[in-house]
């Protein structure tokens, strides 16, 4: 029986810092924007442009 009540404080202990962190996250705010990021995958990635001047070769360096 003493085992039981072992469990139950640890893990009432585990929960109250999960929850701690979970306030901490919400002070800082981490959840503060929940609309962009449903939307991030629609946006369109830039295009990269090809440098002017290619890189060499092995062989050109040797």
């Amino acid at each position: 029986m003493s085992v039981i009540y072992l469990l139950i404080s640890i893990s009432i202990c585990v929960a109250i810092g999960f929850f701690i962190a979970f306030i901490r996250a919400v002070r800082s705010g981490q959840y503060d924007d929940d609309y962009t990021p449903s939307v991030r995958m629609l946006f369109d990635d830039e295009l990269r442009t090809k440098p002017e001047n290619p890189v060499e070769t092995k062989q050109k360096q040797i």
